[in-house]
């Protein structure tokens, strides 16, 4: 074997160790579909895990937030008067921040359902209306900040005259990062150091290279895909949702498609006691399916 390798071209050897296929077989069981756990609700958002594995979500019309508890495959209501809250994460501490957009801030909610709202507004200007979340280790925060007008928001007035990507620092400081026709979904990884935003508006993903605290590469194209939602898992594929949920590689090649009979697929996560079920928030419904792969926490 030596002596046959020692005649392949190098360029040839790296080519073939890098044209690897991805095997879905090894992500999904053939035999397992999404299963319907409730339709109780009216639109479902924001799925995020806790460290134990247990998701909660929330039901933005009816201003409620519940989890599912992986335990008892149960769904629990958490809290009311929620601030209208729509996209969620966990922070380091376990807390659960909100996109509440009743009235444009962004929450901190404890397990002991303790509440302190974070931010109001920026520059004196209220938000258009947070409404995805992503937390980072230094204690930091990106969210997105589109604008949709909801029947419940009382004397709206826009203050904010555009869309964008923003970041928090620990200490309360807000950056406006970039503007987009309508920022929507967010998830970052420090495994990969990456984070990516959709701009539904637009149709498209993006990706940014994490630099440091709030420091960010220049944005660039990830997929021609706008999405509601998104997830991670350990290999750096990313989850894009509406259509069901899409899977889309590193490279951002589209290499699988979970159908869910639902008009619209809002959020997806990976939850579980091993981190390896797909949670997906779907309109009225919310659904579980299990994987052969774990997702980035």
């Amino acid at each position: 074997m030596k002596n046959i390798l020692r005649f392949v071209p190098i360029g040839l050897v790296l080519v073939v160790l890098n044209c690897k296929s991805v095997n879905t077989n090894t992500m999904f069981y053939e035999d397992v579909q999404p299963k319907k756990i409730s339709d109780q609700f009216t639109f479902t958002e924001g799925p995020s895990s806790d460290k134990e594995g247990n998701v909660y979500f929330t039901d933005q019309p009816n201003d409620k937030i519940y989890y599912w508890d992986w335990k008892t495959n149960q769904i629990v209501e958490f809290l009311n008067n929620t601030g209208r809250a729509n996209g969620t994460h966990f922070d380091k501490d376990d807390n659960l921040i909100t996109c509440s957009d009743n009235k444009g801030e962004i929450w901190k909610i404890s397990k002991d359902k303790k509440i302190e709202v974070l931010l109001t507004n920026v520059e004196g200007k209220r938000l258009n209306g947070p409404n995805d979340v992503w937390n980072d280790k230094f204690g930091g925060m990106y969210f997105t900040d589109p604008l949709y007008e909801r029947d419940y928001w009382i004397n709206f007035k826009k203050e904010t005259p555009h869309k964008s990507l923003y970041y928090r620092n620990k200490d309360g400081d807000v950056t406006k990062i970039e503007t987009f026709t309508q920022p929507n979904g967010i998830v970052g990884s420090e495994k990969f150091k990456k984070l990516y935003v959709s701009d539904i508006g637009a149709g498209k993903t993006y990706v940014y290279d994490m630099l440091g605290e709030g420091k960010l590469s220049e944005k660039k194209l990830f997929c021609e895909m706008g999405s509601d939602g998104m997830t991670i898992d350990k290999h750096g594929n990313l989850y894009l949702t509406g259509n069901g949920v899409h899977v889309f590689n590193h490279e951002g090649k589209k290499i699988y498609h979970i159908p869910i009979d639902e008009d619209w697929t809002g959020n997806v996560t990976f939850g579980g006691k091993d981190n390896n079920v797909l949670f997906i928030t779907a309109s009225k419904s919310v659904y579980i399916l299990p994987t052969k792969v774990t997702g980035v926490r």
